[in-house]
């Protein structure tokens, strides 16, 4: 059996999937101080980030496991309700089609499809059933007697971590996948442990970086 993987922001999406979530609370007038809190604070480590004293992968880390503050006491109904309007009113019309139909041209082929991404696991969980996807692998986000408490439930799926994570789940899901024998596909420079990690690395869209270190290594790339 083989398997293709990928990253949803900028890769099967136009857009990030924090912003859907950032509309969602600001269109439902939710949470709006723990938002701009929220813009503050890591906005500030996006400008650290910027003038090179923040990596890249730490800023999206950070960024990724404090996403929960914005729903802290929300139960599971609520939050399914939360991820089914994002994807509803906004990954939806991010979504690349080229890159759509890849991914629906690998399930033709019978290939599992796994989604990767530094996005909440209950989000994309919500968006795999949207878009035909088996699997995902995200940011958790912890959950006691069925209520978010805004903390994170362990590191982000960001940088090394997701080459990490999908072995983590390959081994739950007991797959005995040859790795060689499948795809990834991302758009940035902090993927490339998780393009390394398959045997066909695709750069989608690529940064600069990427695309610089897909032309040295003799990867597919797809689009600008």
């Amino acid at each position: 059996m083989k398997a293709a993987f990928f990253d949803v922001d900028g890769t099967l999406t136009y857009n990030r999937v924090w912003s859907g979530l950032f509309d969602y609370f600001r269109v439902n007038w939710i949470n709006l101080g723990t938002h701009y809190l929220f813009l503050v604070i890591h906005y500030a480590l996006y400008f650290l980030h910027k003038i090179g004293l923040v990596s890249q992968v730490r800023f999206r880390s950070v960024w990724a496991e404090n996403l929960s503050w914005h729903f802290k006491g929300f139960d599971l109904e609520q939050a399914e309700e939360m991820w089914t309007w994002v994807v509803e009113n906004r990954m939806r019309q991010d979504l690349r089609d080229d890159m759509l139909e890849v991914l629906r041209q690998h399930r033709r082929q019978g290939d599992l499809v796994f989604l990767v991404s530094g996005g909440p696991e209950g989000l994309l969980e919500r968006f795999a059933r949207d878009i035909g996807a088996d699997h995902v692998i995200g940011t958790r986000h912890e959950i006691k007697n069925g209520v978010y408490t805004g903390k994170n439930a362990g590191p982000a799926c960001q940088g090394e971590n997701k080459a990490l994570f999908i072995r983590d789940k390959l081994t739950a899901l007991s797959l005995d996948l040859d790795l060689q024998d499948c795809t990834a596909y991302a758009d940035s420079i902090s993927d490339v442990e998780f393009l390394s990690l398959l045997g066909k690395s695709v750069a989608v869209y690529p940064d600069a970086a990427l695309r610089q270190k897909a032309l040295e290594n003799g990867w597919k790339i797809i689009g600008d």
